[in-house]
């Protein structure tokens, strides 16, 4: 089964706390603090992987979690680092916030690499907080909670050659004739319903060439299959427009071909300014080639270049086989930008974690998961260990908050049983 789109949830590891510990050891009168760092929480990484082809694995596991970092223990032991956790996709991968549907990663080039999930800091030990004035720390950091959050991962082909036109244009048949590939082949509209690949050799070139299927009038607007393998011409080189002129189907082929135009340039402007090949299809069941001609003078007046072919008696194949080799010779490739290293996608912006408030005349009284986290590291009845409480409710914006709230100096902020002023 063919998958171009899936959503997941990913999770990077929460850092390790830090610990709260003192030297005991006989014989050694106040020995200072010793409590040890919490690990660093694992990232979550993607790779592009050139051996994946689809987004499968995607379908059947959705949430994705790294492993968490280890607290801190006594004696400066460190707690170790969580395990990073390395996600494989297909290259051509395009990374997107669900939400905005922006894009946060392409990627494009085989064993790039990307962050998506940080994990977490791991939280200082007490140790960490000794100086001249502060010579028994009795608080430590709890560590930092791993960056989450939900992806969009849309899958676009990598191929040279895209192969486009109304369903029963002839778009399989030529790919199976082109290449080793070997679509599903029938005489009714939307025979295939997912892009096909094949290589292409010929003489000392070779190219990847992709049926994309399902293009209708409305494709645009999801009309027939079109909107949904609209994305995979994007990355293609060069397409070929395959247009029946056989009468078959009872359409005009002229018709057919601005129609797909049309679609191309409402779904994404830059797609009709690729170069395109017109491949006029299914010329042994042309009993007149009066049409043949009519439709190969308008589309050559409009600036294209006409190809008469039939992919069950090879009339047309070695003239448009050179021509495609021939503009991959002359065509300069473009440069993809090479990343130092490997890149990192920023977490998104993180509301204050259930912080809940209630005022009671000048007092706020504070409650939530985070505050619990905290109050769990800190003793409040110490004068340092409060001095760092407040520290961190800065740095969490804690009190900004407040002050939306109408906080000002000289009201009260109370934290369980616990009460104090604030002054800024």
């Amino acid at each position: 089964m063919f998958v171009d789109r899936a959503r997941i949830y990913i999770k990077a590891g929460d850092g390790g706390n830090g610990f709260i510990s003192f030297r005991r050891e006989k014989f050694v009168a106040y020995g200072g603090p010793d409590g040890g760092d919490g690990g660093k929480g694992g990232d979550i990484i993607f790779v592009a992987d050139p051996n994946l082809k689809t987004l499968m694995d995607f379908k059947y596991r959705q949430h994705y979690k790294s492993e968490n970092g280890g607290h801190g223990m006594g004696g400066n032991k460190h707690g170790r680092n969580g395990k990073d956790l390395v996600v494989k996709v297909p290259v051509g991968t395009v990374l997107k916030d669900p939400d905005t549907d922006e894009i946060l990663c392409d990627l494009a080039r085989p064993g790039q690499r990307v962050i998506a999930a940080q994990g977490g800091k791991g939280g200082k030990g007490n140790a960490r907080f000794k100086s001249s004035v502060m010579k028994a720390p009795r608080f430590a950091e709890s560590g930092d909670e791993g960056v989450e959050r939900w992806l969009l991962l849309e899958l676009k082909l990598l191929a040279d050659v895209g192969l486009i036109g109304f369903p029963n244009a002839g778009k399989s048949t030529l790919l199976s004739v082109l290449t080793a590939a070997r679509p599903k082949i029938a005489d009714y509209p939307f025979t295939t319903l997912t892009p096909n690949l094949g290589v292409c050799s010929w003489h000392d070139k070779s190219f990847v060439i992709a049926d994309i299927p399902g293009l209708i009038e409305g494709a645009h607007e999801g009309v027939g299959l079109g909107h949904n393998f609209l994305r995979h011409i994007e990355r293609t080189r060069l397409l070929l427009h395959l247009v029946d002129v056989s009468g078959i189907e009872g359409r005009e082929p002229m018709d057919d071909f601005e129609k797909i135009n049309d679609e191309l340039k409402y779904y994404d402007e830059s797609l009709v300014q690729k170069p395109q090949l017109v491949v006029a299809t299914k010329m042994d069941a042309v009993a007149d080639r009066v049409e043949y001609q009519r439709f190969k003078t308008a589309a050559e007046e409009r600036g294209y270049k006409v190809y008469g072919i039939s992919s069950m008696t090879s009339e047309g194949i070695d003239e448009l086989l050179n021509d495609v080799a021939s503009y991959f010779n002359e065509e300069k490739q473009e440069d993809i930008p090479q990343e130092e290293g490997i890149a990192i996608i920023p977490a998104p912006p993180k509301e204050i974690e259930e912080l809940n408030i209630q005022v009671e005349g000048n007092t706020y009284r504070i409650s939530g998961a985070m505050i619990d986290r905290l109050l769990k590291r800190v003793n409040l009845t110490d004068e340092d260990s409060l001095r760092y409480f407040q520290n961190t409710l800065l740095k969490y914006g804690v009190f900004d908050r407040l002050k939306k709230e109408g906080l000002k100096n000289g009201d009260f902020i109370s934290v369980r049983d616990f009460e104090f002023e604030y002054m800024e």
